[in-house]
C-alpha cells in the first residue's frame, strides 16, 4: 500500500524524495516523511496528512544531503499521525528505516526489545526493524539488516540507512513490491516506477527474498541467506510525461480519455494480419493442453474481479467451457477444486495485490496452468505466472481504475475468442465479425467518452442523492456492479449493483424518487427484460437513467434520461456501456468536491492482507 523511494548520489535528495513521493502518493496519503543524512546526523522530517504539508516543511526548513529515503503512509498499524509517520528510528538515531507490509509477529518482538530496554515511540510494526537492526548491528550494517530481516514473519519492502554508513542504502523485498532505478553516479529504489522515471528508465525488480546494497557508483544483490544473486534489469517503454496530467483536471479524468490510446495497445499485435483469428503469444498453453481445459478459475479483486465477470459471460458464451469468477481474498481461505486441467486466470492491474497473489500461488499448487493479465511488466504476478497478457494501458495514477478495467476487460474478450477458435467453437465468419467488431471498439470508445455535456448534466441533476442503483443483465451485470463501485469508491454515495432480474427478491423496496436507477439497456438477449424491469422501477416512480446505444429510438418511452454508446457486439458492450458510468461517478464527485484521485481511506495497490 505506501509509497517508498530512496537515492544516493551527487545531488540534493530532498528534491528527488519530495518528486518521487508525489508520484507514489495514490499508495497512500495518510502522512509522509523523509529522512536525510546531513552533516554526519540523519535527518528526519515527518508530517500527517498529504504531502504538501511535508513539502512546505521542507521549504521551509531546508534539508540538503545526498543520501535520503521517503516514504508516503496508508494506515495499517496505528492511527495516521505525526508519531506513525514514517522514517522511523532506532534509540540512537543513528538507524532510519521505511517500510511497506505487515510483520505480523511485531507485538512479541517489540515486547522482548522493551524488556531489553528499548524505547518505542509510536503504535507501528515498522518500528520494530529498527530496533531490531540496532540490536544486531555490530559495525557490518548490511549483516544487522539480514539477521533483523530472518527474525521477522510476514511480509515487507524495507529500506535502510546508517549515520556510520553514509554512503549506502540497504534494502528487502518480501511479498511487497520494490525496484531498484540504475543510474549514472546515482542509484533509485521506490515502490512504483512512476516514482523514478524522472531520472532513470533501467530497473530492477526485486524478487521474494532479496537483499540490495546502494551506492552511488553500484548495486549488489544478494539472497536472505547471503548469497549472491542475479541483477537482472528491464527498461521501461512509457516515459514521465505519460504519468502526469496533461492539462486535465484530475488524473482520473485524463485516464478516461486515455481509453482510446489504451484500448488501441491492447489490441495491438492480437490480432493477426488478415482479422480472422486472434494470437496471443504470452498464451503458453499447445492446442492439445487447451483442448483438455475442463474449468477455467478466474481470480481477482475490486475492479478486476469485475473485468474477470466480463470473462466469464464471454468466454462461456464463445468456448463453452464452465467458469468460476472468484474473490480473490474468499478464494485463498477454502480449498478450491482446482487440477492441471484447470486453467486459473490472474487478474491484477499492478501485479502485486496480496490476496490475488496468495490466490496464485494456491491454484499453481494445485497444479493449474497460470495465465496472469497485468498491467505491470516485471511485477510479482507476472514473474510467478506461467502465461502472461499485459493490458498495455500505460501508468494509471487514480485510485479509482477506469483504463485498467476496460484493457482488462479486453483482454478476457480476446482470451474468449482465442480459446473458441482453438476449440472449434465458432465459426470463422462468426470470427471476423467479432475481430471486426474488436478493432472498431477504439474509435467507438472516443465517442463514448466525448459526449461529456449530457453526462455533466445529469451528474449535475443527481450528486445530491444519498443512494442509487445500477442495473444490468447478461455481461452487463458487472458493468452495473462496476458503474456502482465507481460511484461509491469517488464520490461516497451510496450505490448499489444488481442484476436486473433480482429487483423483486429485495432490491425493489428500496425505489423511491428519491432514488435514481441506472440501468444499462444494451442490444442483445436479455434487451426486452430489461425493459420490463425499467417499468418496475417506473411503477414505483423511480427516476430512471439508462445507458443505450445510438440507434435504439425504443428505450426513450420507458427512460426518464438516457446517455448513448455506440453499437457492438454484445459480448464487447460492457466496455463501452461503462465509459459514461466512470464519468457520472466522476462528475458527481467533482461537484461534491472531494479529491477524485485519492479518495478516502483507499490506496492504489493493496498489498497487504
Amino acid at each position: 500500500m505506501c509509497g517508498i523511494v530512496g537515492y544516493v548520489g551527487d545531488k540534493n535528495a530532498t528534491k528527488i524524495l519530495i518528486d518521487g513521493l508525489s508520484k507514489l502518493e495514490y499508495r497512500g496519503y495518510d502522512s509522509a516523511g523523509v529522512a536525510i543524512y546531513c552533516e554526519g546526523a540523519i535527518s528526519v522530517t515527518r508530517r500527517q496528512g498529504k504531502l504538501k504539508r511535508l513539502a512546505d516543511e521542507l521549504e521551509i526548513n531546508p534539508v540538503h544531503g545526498n543520501l535520503g529515503i521517503g516514504h508516503t503512509r496508508w494506515a495499517t498499524h496505528g492511527a495516521p499521525n505525526d508519531d506513525n509517520a514514517h522514517p522511523h528510528t532506532d534509540c540512537t538515531g543513528a538507524i532510519t528505516v521505511v517500510h511497506n507490509g505487515i510483520i505480523e509477529n511485531y507485538l512479541p518482538l517489540r515486547e522482548k526489545l522493551q524488556a531489553e530496554g528499548h524505547k518505542f515511540t509510536s503504535e507501528t510494526d515498522t518500528e520494530v526493524m529498527a530496533h531490531l537492526i540496532e540490536t544486531n548491528y555490530k559495525g557490518d550494517f548490511y549483516e544487522a539488516v539480514r539477521q533483523s530481516l530472518l527474525m521477522i514473519e510476514g511480509s515487507y519492502a524495507l529500506v535502510a540507512i546508517h549515520k556510520n554508513h553514509p554512503d549506502r542504502i540497504i534494502v528487502a523485498r518480501l511479498h511487497s513490491p520494490l525496484i531498484v532505478g540504475h543510474g549514472e553516479g546515482e542509484n533509485f529504489v521506490a515502490s512504483d516506477v512512476p516514482a523514478i522515471l524522472a531520472y532513470t528508465r533501467k530497473v530492477t525488480y526485486l524478487n521474494n527474498g532479496e537483499i540490495a546494497v546502494l551506492t552511488k557508483d553500484d548495486i549488489k544483490l544478494t539472497n536472505l541467506d547471503g548469497s549472491p544473486a542475479e541483477i537482472k534489469t528491464s527498461t521501461v517503454q512509457w516515459d514521465a510525461q505519460a504519468a502526469e496530467k496533461s492539462g486535465y483536471k484530475h488524473y482520473m479524468l485524463k485516464e478516461i480519455f486515455e481509453q482510446p490510446v489504451a484500448l488501441t495497445e491492447t489490441l495491438r499485435g492480437r490480432l493477426n494480419e488478415r482479422r480472422d483469428g486472434v494470437v496471443l503469444p504470452g498464451f503458453h498453453m499447445t492446442d492439445a493442453e487447451i483442448a483438455a481445459i475442463t474449468k477455467i478459475v478466474i481470480i481477482a479483486c475490486g475492479t478486476a474481479y469485475h473485468a474477470g465477470m466480463v470473462g466469464k459471460y464471454a468466454i462461456e458464451k464463445l468456448s463453452r467451457i464452465s467458469v468460476e469468477v472468484d474473490v480473490a481474498s474468499e478464494q485463498r481461505y477454502r480449498d478450491p477444486i482446482i487440477d492441471k486441467n484447470t486453467l486459473a486466470i490472474i487478474i491484477s492491474q499492478s501485479g502485486e495485490t496480496a490476496d490475488t497473489l496468495a490466490a496464485l500461488h494456491e491454484a499453481k499448487s494445485k497444479g493449474a496452468h497460470i495465465l496472469a493479465i497485468t498491467n505491470v511488466v516485471g511485477s510479482s504476478v507476472d514473474r510467478e505466472s506461467h502465461s502472461v497478457l499485459y493490458t498495455y494501458a500505460g501508468p494509471e495514477i487514480a485510485v479509482a481504475s477506469t483504463k485498467a478495467y476496460t484493457t482488462q476487460a479486453m483482454v478476457m474478450s480476446l482470451i474468449a475468442l482465442y480459446l473458441a477458435e482453438k476449440r472449434g467453437k465458432i465459426s470463422k465468419e462468426k470470427s471476423a465479425k467479432l475481430i471486426d467488431d474488436m478493432q472498431h471498439l477504439p474509435d467507438q470508445m472516443k465517442q463514448a467518452t466525448e459526449r461529456l455535456a449530457i453526462i455533466q448534466k445529469y451528474s449535475g441533476k443527481f450528486y445530491g442523492v444519498h443512494s442509487m442503483l445500477y442495473l444490468g443483465r447478461g455481461s452487463n451485470f458487472p458493468t452495473a456492479l462496476e458503474g456502482a463501485l465507481k460511484l461509491k469508491e469517488i464520490s461516497y454515495i451510496h450505490a448499489e449493483g444488481y442484476a436486473a432480474g433480482e429487483m423483486k427478491h429485495g432490491p425493489i423496496a428500496l425505489i423511491t424518487p428519491q432514488c435514481p436507477t441506472v440501468a444499462i439497456v444494451m442490444p442483445g438477449g436479455v434487451y426486452e427484460k430489461m425493459l420490463s424491469n425499467i417499468k418496475e422501477v417506473k411503477a414505483r416512480l423511480g427516476h430512471v437513467i439508462a445507458v443505450a446505444v445510438d440507434d435504439d429510438l425504443e428505450i426513450e418511452k420507458y427512460a426518464d434520461d438516457v446517455i448513448r454508446v455506440p453499437r457492438t457486439d454484445e459480448i464487447l458492450s460492457p466496455i463501452l456501456a461503462v465509459a459514461p458510468l466512470q464519468l457520472l461517478a466522476y462528475y458527481c464527485a467533482d461537484y461534491l468536491g472531494f479529491d477524485v484521485d485519492q479518495p478516502r481511506n483507499l490506496a492504489k495497490s493493496v498489498t497487504v492482507e
